[in-house]
């Protein structure tokens, strides 16, 4: 098949079992899929399954800057302005990545907003069973905690708001493909024009 061209019926009438294939192993691999998912969630427990806690970035490049992911890791500065340590970030489960920086001020607040969230939900284990250190969470709280098994704290894309207005009369007699073509004639008649103007100049200081 080549550029989504359908493929002809008559090859298939000789041997057609050896040119189909099946997938009947889609319902095991959907149990093998899930089973795995159990496994780690067992596995990484009491942490979060989706992992370290990642910044919400722009894309690169023109055509994917206008669409937000999910990044390699936090800044020093984001770090900095929700007020973790860099060493201690990446031992509660903050992605940190020393190479990246803020080129925007909204950036830098978005991320540092998102760490304060995780930071005020976050329930720190202590290494040893009664043995709390500073900063652990309490006796109540471990009683309380559960795993998280969906996405850690998903980014949520704010809706634009949709301004409307009114059709005048004016409107309604207005040509919008001629104003197109008239605005689109006068950038290809810019040079012309500037080039005119500026020989009328030179003849007027001539003369």
């Amino acid at each position: 098949m080549v550029n989504n061209q359908i493929s002809s019926i008559r090859k298939y009438r000789k041997k057609w079992q050896e040119k189909v294939v099946t997938w009947f192993n889609q319902p095991a691999r959907k149990q093998r899929r899930r089973a795995a998912r159990a496994d780690k969630a067992a596995r990484v427990a009491p942490r979060p399954v989706a992992g370290l806690l990642r910044p919400i970035v722009a894309g690169m490049t023109v055509k994917y800057n206008s669409k937000k992911r999910a990044g390699r890791g936090f800044t020093f500065e984001e770090l900095k302005e929700a007020g973790i340590p860099i060493k201690l970030a990446p031992t509660i489960g903050i992605a940190v990545d020393h190479r990246r920086h803020n080129h925007s001020l909204e950036s830098l607040q978005e991320n540092a907003t998102r760490l304060k969230a995780y930071k005020a939900n976050l329930a720190v284990f202590p290494r040893r069973a009664g043995k709390p250190k500073a900063g652990d969470a309490s006796a109540e709280q471990l009683q309380t905690a559960q795993q998280l098994k969906g996405k850690l704290l998903p980014g949520s894309k704010a809706a634009a708001a949709v301004e409307k207005v009114a059709v005048t009369a004016d409107m309604k007699k207005e040509s919008a493909y001629g104003v197109l073509r008239l605005e689109r004639m006068n950038a290809r008649m810019q040079g012309t024009r500037d080039k005119r103007a500026k020989e009328a100049e030179a003849a007027a200081k001539d003369a």
